[in-house]
């Protein structure tokens, strides 16, 4: 007896769920037997010959349907004990086989769904893209993937609070639904949330790892980033994994960036496949910058790095014997829906042609393409950009990454022994300003205000005095730091905002010929919901920085080789590295890039033309323009049905090395 109670006991233990309906099947089982029995013996002599097994199925009938007139057919000849011994079996039969099974049928279900949900069961599925580290930039990410023209199936496996993430997904697919019911309304995702660990290899075996076409590694924790990244390289670099896999990772310091270069340096050696660093800070330090001085690359910035219209494309190029300028004359005379860019090797050592086009697929014209030959313009070969201004309200993380990004536009575009194109003035409190040293490594950084964001009246005067010292181009970029609660993201960004605007309607007051369209601003927004309250200030120049790198992540997630291109777009070359010549996204207003504006044309004229135009040493490509007044045309489609009629204030897009 007690090796039957220990037995019971044990798998009690390890398998509740199998000893429940064991236990409801033997006891169903007595007593339908009992019950046969019982029906037997009670049997009037109408049922003498009616076997045992033929009073099992009287039973059974009774308890699943409590029908019993399939032997109650004459009370007075069988009697009212039979009868109601036959009530009894219903009544039970109701309660120990109907009510038993369905409570169990119950639970089983809830069982299995709360199983499903936190990803106690594999999951078979491939060709997905798993997200791991679930952080502030993933549904960012999740959301991107709305505007592909291709069914998508996303994997995300998070620690905790699966329904929190689910609610934070389907908010951020509502609003896009909802504003751009047309960009997306044929898309679809299948969203998967699991709770697990990201370093587990039993987790990430329930969700395919092996089998995604790419992993996406967010930071969350750098001890956890590494961790994670070490378990996903030792699972995907076995054989049975998908080909061409593509594994992301998010790094936001120069420690955690090189233990993942010796990381990566190690799986090549073993012959594992695509592992890309996405250095967070670096990346937006050199945004920040290009939008501080160009602000028109916000919006071309926003359109060109997404899945949304016409993207970044790239593919191998076959013929090694045809120089650039080659290629891309050649690619003119065929092509009128793609935009050709440029052909480069950079770190694989393989040429990549890179283009810009709705669609990965290359479409030739079936009609004659111009050359720009009707079309005759004449670039300003003194054309320069210089007496920028800027001041800095605030500080983030990427307070350096933003500095060597000014640094390198200022190396770029400085003539010899000339002055220098840009000054730079910083207001922040005296803590950070002693951390980086006043910025006294930066020549451009002019003005250094050690103040409290609390001192208001200090720090609307340095703002007037920065707005009255300059006639040229002016700009107040507006830092959001994100090393503070929930509660205070943004605040001081806000605060600052307010500020800025106070003055500047002070001096429209005092100043009535003072033109406020000539102050860029350019504020930075960690959290979306506060977009709202920014734009209520008519800033046109709002950066959702998670937005920006949750695109660039979503891109390079799935074409690899635009990583190097997006590094060299947001990179200016030092001028003192001869070997560096590389080429940038400009906006170079018309009236200042030409000698004499172009007349109405189509976009394939003004593009080829420009191209022809341009010095063999700077090769430049136009891909729109945006006009005075904050509308950015980007040329996609059929280039020779769109037409072009600038003026003077508009300012071309263009792609070039200087």
């Amino acid at each position: 007896m007690s090796k039957i109670r220990e037995w019971i006991s044990v798998y009690t233990a390890k398998s509740p769920k199998l000893v429940v309906i064991l236990g409801i099947l033997i006891a169903n089982v007595f007593f339908i037997s009992i019950a046969a029995l019982i029906i037997m013996w009670l049997a009037p002599p109408s049922m003498e010959n009616t076997d045992y097994w033929h009073c099992v199925y009287y039973a059974v009938t009774m308890l699943l349907t409590g029908y019993l007139e399939i032997v109650v057919q004459d009370i007075g000849e069988i009697g009212a004990l039979l009868v109601m011994f036959c009530v009894v079996t219903a009544i039970l039969g109701m309660i120990v086989f109907t009510g038993a099974v369905i409570g169990y049928m119950t639970e089983f279900i809830s069982s299995f769904i709360e199983d499903a949900g936190s990803g106690s069961r594999k999951l078979h599925i491939s060709n997905h893209i798993v997200i791991l580290n679930w952080n502030s930039r993933a549904a960012e990410i999740v959301n991107e993937f709305l505007y592909k023209n291709t069914k998508e199936k996303i994997v995300i496996l998070v620690e905790s609070d699966r329904e929190e993430v689910l609610n934070d997904i389907n908010e951020r697919l509502s609003a896009t639904l909802e504003d751009e019911k047309e960009a997306v309304r044929k898309n679809k995702l299948t969203i998967i949330v699991r709770e697990g660990d990201s370093w587990s290899t039993k987790q990430l075996n329930d969700i395919s790892i092996k089998k995604a076409k790419s992993v996406i590694i967010l930071n969350k924790e750098d001890v956890l980033t590494i961790k994670t990244l070490l378990q996903v390289v030792q699972m995907t670099a076995e054989e049975d994994s998908a080909d061409n896999q593509q594994v992301i990772v998010e790094v936001e310091n120069d420690w955690t960036f090189e233990l993942i270069e010796t990381i990566i340096g190690r799986t090549k050696l073993k012959g594992k496949r695509n592992i890309v660093p996405v250095a967070v800070n670096h990346i937006l330090g050199q945004i920040f910058p290009q939008i501080s001085i160009m602000p028109e690359l916000n919006l071309v910035f926003n359109d060109l790095f997404s899945h949304k219209g016409a993207t970044f494309h790239s593919q191998s190029a076959v013929d090694h014997s045809t120089s650039e300028d080659e290629f891309i004359s050649g690619y003119f005379d065929n092509h009128l829906e793609s935009i050709p860019l440029s052909v480069t090797c950079y770190g694989t050592g393989k040429p990549m042609f890179y283009y810009l086009s709705n669609s990965a697929v290359h479409k030739r014209s079936t009609k004659t393409v111009s050359q720009g030959n009707d079309l005759k313009v004449s670039i300003n070969s003194d054309f320069e950009i210089k007496d920028k201004h800027v001041i800095i309200l605030g500080h983030n993380s990427k307070n350096q990454a933003i500095m060597e990004g000014f640094a390198a536009f200022s190396n770029e575009w400085k003539q010899k022994d000339g002055p220098e194109v840009l000054d730079v003035t910083v207001i922040d409190n005296e803590d950070y300003l002693e951390e980086h040293d006043h910025y006294k490594q930066y020549p451009f950084v002019k003005k250094v205000i050690a103040t409290d964001i609390s001192e208001k009246d200090l720090i609307c005067d340095i703002i007037e005095g920065f707005i009255g010292a300059h006639n040229g181009h002016r700009c107040i970029l507006i830092l959001s730091d994100e090393d503070v609660s929930d509660e205070q993201i943004d605040a001081d960004a806000l605060t600052y905002l307010i500020l800025v605007q106070e003055v500047i309607n002070t001096r429209l007051i005092n100043h009535p010929d003072f033109d406020p369209n000539t102050i860029d601003m350019v504020v930075e927004i960690l959290n979306p919901k506060n977009y709202d309250i920014v734009s209520n200030y008519s800033t046109e120049n709002i950066v959702i920085s998670n937005r920006y790198i949750s695109k660039l992540i979503a891109q390079i997630g799935e074409k690899e080789a635009l990583f190097d291109l997006y590094y060299d777009i947001l990179t200016y070359d030092d001028a003192e590295d001869e070997e560096t010549d590389s080429k940038e996204l400009y906006t170079k207003k018309v009236s200042e890039y030409f000698k004499e504006i172009p007349g109405p044309c189509t976009a394939a004229d003004l593009i080829r033309a420009v191209y022809h135009a341009s010095p063999s040493e700077n090769k430049t490509i136009v891909l729109g323009y945006v006009q005075s007044g904050g509308k950015f045309i980007l040329f996609e489609g059929d280039q020779s049905k769109i037409n072009v009629n600038l003026s003077g204030e508009d300012k071309l897009v263009v792609f070039s090395n200087h």
